[in-house]
């Protein structure tokens, strides 16, 4: 990648394995802790850019317990407060896709900045990462939260060159989402897609600058570039 001063991650489904999840709605709702997982997921993004559209911001959380909500009514089951709280506080403590550690190890000593951008909220991220064990690997964790939008609207990106005192142009992103991928590209960040899953990339208009299956994949790619 050229010119690469700063990497910056995308979270979830990047960095943490939102399908955590599974395990606890298994085992609150048997048999359906798969499906509830999925659908899950996919009204949480489809809320985010619904609101973002029509300018009706909710934080993370606040989405994330909606898309819940839906997702618990859709399959017709009864639940409690407790139960939703329990499932809920999943999110702070996703675990990392198992060569995260190890690959942020890497990135981190060929001295470039490391940072997040995502949806997450500040308590949302700075839980999440801390479980996990990360912490000491960032400069930064930049939330959307300051600009009450979500990605990919394109201020949001601009977040991460501010703080981190870089140009747009010298920020490696990275991430799982090609809806994601998609807009930091067009913001003018170089863009990695980790495709860990042998998905297809969105037609979108613009293509991933590299794309790697995991992410010491690209540290290693990164390390041979010097």
């Amino acid at each position: 990648m050229d010119n690469c001063k700063a990497i910056v991650f995308d979270a979830y489904g990047t960095l943490f394995d939102v399908h955590t999840v599974t395990e606890k709605c298994e085992l609150i709702f048997p048999r359906l802790g798969g499906k509830i997982s999925n659908t899950w997921r996919q009204k949480q993004l489809e809320y985010t850019w619904l609101r973002s559209l029509m300018g009706r911001y909710e934080d993370f959380w606040e989405v994330t317990r909606d898309a819940l909500v839906f997702t618990l009514k859709e399959q017709k089951v009864e639940w409690s407060d407790e139960a939703l709280s329990d499932i809920l506080n999943e999110y702070l403590h996703l675990k990392p896709y198992n060569e995260v550690p190890a690959a942020l190890g890497k990135l981190q000593v060929q001295g470039k900045q490391l940072a997040v951008l995502s949806n997450g909220t500040p308590h949302m991220l700075q839980s999440v990462i801390r479980h996990a064990g990360l912490a000491s690997k960032f400069s930064y964790v930049i939330s959307v939260d300051e600009r009450k939008i979500f990605k990919p609207f394109m201020d949001v990106y601009q977040l991460a060159p501010d703080k981190l005192g870089v140009h747009k142009e010298e920020v490696l992103f990275i991430s799982s989402n090609p809806w994601d991928v998609s807009g930091a590209k067009v913001f003018g960040f170089q863009v990695c897609w980790i495709n860990r899953f042998d998905k297809q990339f969105d037609e979108l208009g613009v293509e991933p600058d590299v794309v790697v299956r995991t992410l010491d994949e690209l540290a290693e790619k990164l390390q041979r570039e010097g």
